[in-house]
């Protein structure tokens, strides 16, 4: 898979970076006008590195500034739009048509398309969004403007072009030294915490890469083999944990996934990754019979407090219920569950299989969710339907358990209030 992802990264990026004698002193917005009206290749890498060059050098006020430039002076011009269309309406054809689709789209979207023509811009584009999201939050125009950056990199990053690579103990170490920092759910405390969860034959980490950043992981996933559904990871990371014969293994566990590029967020990859290495496992060891997770529930104790409900971290059996209850029935106003990681799972076609109690007992773990972890189960043969009826009428599938702690816990609030 590697080869591959050199050949794939060649194929990408290897192009003339054309040379300079000297830099291009033109005002921005002279060379963003530039770079889209430009009809040659080499003037418009050009242009394109002197763009990307002094965004690279600016202060995040400069940044902002070309944000705000990129808002007000390369934005959709309503007019046109109304005038193609009415045009479209008048007489459909290829031409009316064109002239619609040119009329819809910002020029600005144009313009990232030229700048990603430079050897390297994809990673350097997706650090600019991440810059975007960070500078532009609330500010509804830089947030269209990310609207045209998103819809770009739907496409310039969408599963056929993702690479699914295995990360072992024997990966470069630059890349080792990546998962240690962008792992995002439990920490990687040490070299010897890392290789813990990388080299023991019951352990396995992948990862997507993209070929235009081909040593930059996207997304990644830790996964554990295990006989059992696991319910405490303190005990799944222990120090002294006694390495499993993977021939005797029937579950795989996904216990962590991290999303590594800021600038990515909101371009889906989760779904596909876990459900490609589910697939993968089962080729390779036919004694699974069970993809389950070992998930956080970030929102619980925040939403309790929300509620008025006492949480007692020691107090199992109500923290269980409390927990089935959030993850079943608090949702958004728009029917979709409150927890994020819920979200996430039921819209991948998990089902929310069982909860823990004391399973984090992290100072984050207690903090977010008062130690309560949650299994979501992939069954291979229910995804589909699971994710249409979750998508369709916002349907939470749940094993019998879940919805007997769900119900005793309605029955314990509603006595609480009686009183």
């Amino acid at each position: 898979m590697t080869l591959l992802a050199d050949l794939l990264h060649t194929v990408f990026e290897r192009r003339h970076r054309p040379g300079r004698l000297h830099r291009d002193a033109r005002p921005l917005k002279d060379l963003t006008a530039a770079l889209i009206g430009t009809k040659g290749e080499i003037s418009g890498q050009a242009i394109a590195c002197e763009l990307l060059d002094r965004y690279a050098r600016w202060s995040d006020a400069e940044k902002l500034g070309f944000f705000r430039h990129l808002a007000d002076d390369m934005d959709v011009t309503p007019e046109a739009v109304r005038a193609a269309l009415d045009g479209y309406v008048l007489h459909r054809s290829k031409a009316s048509y064109r002239d619609f689709l040119t009329a819809a789209e910002a020029p600005r979207q144009e313009l990232i398309r030229r700048l990603n023509q430079v050897p390297g811009a994809t990673r350097r584009l997706v650090q600019m969004r991440a810059d975007l999201l960070r500078l532009g939050r609330g500010d509804d125009a830089l947030m269209a403007v990310d609207l045209d950056f998103r819809h770009l990199f739907a496409s310039w990053f969408n599963r056929g072009f993702l690479v699914l690579r295995r990360i072992s103990w024997e990966s470069p170490a630059l890349l080792l030294e990546k998962i240690h920092a962008y792992e995002a759910v439990h920490a990687i405390e040490s070299w010897d915490d890392l290789r813990r969860r990388l080299q023991p034959e019951d352990r396995r980490c992948f990862a997507f890469f993209h070929p235009a950043m081909a040593d930059e992981p996207l997304i990644f996933v830790e996964v554990a083999l295990t006989v059992g559904v696991p319910g405490s990871i303190q005990a799944l990371l222990a120090d002294d944990a006694v390495p499993l014969d993977v021939e005797r293994a029937d579950t795989a566990v996904f216990y962590s996934i991290s999303n590594c590029q800021p600038g990515l967020a909101g371009i889906s990859f989760g779904n596909s990754l876990i459900k490609q290495v589910a697939a993968d496992l089962a080729v390779e060891f036919a004694g699974l019979r069970s993809f389950v997770t070992l998930s956080p529930i970030p929102g619980l104790m925040r939403w309790l407090a929300a509620q008025g409900i006492p949480a007692d971290p020691a107090d199992d059996i109500r923290m269980r219920q409390l927990a089935a209850h959030y993850l079943t029935e608090a949702r958004r106003a728009d029917g979709m569950p409150l927890d994020p990681v819920a979200r996430f799972h039921l819209g991948n076609g998990a089902r929310i299989e069982a909860v823990h109690a004391r399973a984090d007992i992290s100072a984050r773990g207690l903090r977010q969710s008062g130690g309560v972890m949650v299994n979501y189960r992939y069954d291979l043969a229910r995804l589909a339907a699971n994710h249409e009826t979750f998508a369709t009428e916002r349907h939470v599938a749940t094993s019998s358990g879940i919805r007997a702690l769900s119900s005793a816990a309605s029955a314990m609030l509603a006595a609480d209030g009686a009183r």
